[in-house]
């Protein structure tokens, strides 16, 4: 499937806040973040619903749902950003019906938000695994430029890790979050992996539970169509104290290393740190010799 690009942005389009996710906490980094976003010359609308808890969710599922379709049915808005991550997409996703006619708009979040991510991927729409409302004010200036640059349809520069070797290849990029994405599979939203580069990152996951994660890809077959593995950063993911166990990059490249593909470790996305925005869909080039993932 061709990867089908929403419009650039533009100063003074005007943007939708939804929270498909985890219940909103951190109200001061999101007002930074939505200062941030104003202070670009975007129009950005924050519903009522932003702010709605239930449990540990923005609001019920039904009320997440609609503030989705909504904004993406709206033809006012040019690109969603999403207020935090958490746990809830996969739920919003539940008994889902998309728009029809589907326009494509920008989609900007990351961590649970990659359910909708992938979902939107799977219908050929390119979205963006970038800093979340709540994230995005924390970011060096450079990831900032960078998620502004990609919305608005300019050329962004090639991000660097550790190369473990494997040539270089070109395929769709998909980032996601290892756990988010390990619970899509076999659903309605799970994309065609064929020819796909993964960019994985995670966070607070135990060595073993990485390690579970890769094998059940692996013990699935979902590796086998996969061209090349960008791996970002795995943050807070230690074992538990005086606990026998493998370091988080003993599992990776345990569970990664024997595949025959092209890997680079270490790039600069994911939780707790620099985020490079990347686009989900896009097609793009990754150099395991030199450790370089390239967009397209």
């Amino acid at each position: 499937m061709t990867p089908i690009y929403p419009p650039p942005l533009q100063p003074g389009d005007r943007l939708a806040v939804i929270a498909p996710s985890g219940a909103l906490r951190e109200l001061d980094s999101f007002k930074q973040g939505l200062d941030l976003w104003r202070s670009w010359g975007f129009e950005v609308d924050v519903p009522a619903t932003v702010g709605q808890k239930w449990g540990y969710l923005a609001g019920r599922d039904e009320d997440r749902r609609q503030a989705w379709v909504e904004a993406l049915a709206n033809p006012d808005y040019k690109a969603i950003l999403c207020a935090r991550g958490g746990y809830g997409g996969a739920r919003v996703l539940e008994r889902w019906q998309w728009p029809d006619p589907l326009p494509p708009k920008w989609l900007v979040g990351f961590s649970d938000i990659t359910s909708l991510l992938w979902g939107l991927a799977k219908q050929g729409i390119v979205g963006i695994h970038g800093p979340l409302m709540t994230t995005l004010a924390t970011e060096p200036a450079w990831s900032q430029q960078r998620l502004r640059d990609l919305l608005m349809g300019q050329p962004v520069p090639s991000i660097r890790g550790l190369g473990w070797g494997g040539g270089r290849v070109t395929g769709r990029l998909l980032p996601a979050n290892l756990t988010v994405a390990t619970h899509l599979l076999g659903t309605p939203y799970e994309p065609n992996l064929d020819g796909v580069i993964l960019a994985l990152e995670d966070v607070t996951e135990a060595p073993y539970r990485i390690d579970r994660m890769l094998t059940h890809w692996r013990m699935m077959g979902k590796f086998q169509g996969v061209t090349g593995i960008a791996l970002g950063r795995f943050s807070r993911c230690e074992p538990p104290d005086n606990v026998p166990s493998f370091t988080v990059a003993e599992v990776l490249r345990d569970r990664l290393g024997d595949l025959g593909l092209p890997i680079v470790s270490g790039l600069p996305f994911g939780h707790d740190g620099d985020n490079a925005a990347l686009p989900v869909g896009a097609m793009a080039h990754l150099n395991g010799d030199q450790g370089i993932l390239a967009i397209l």
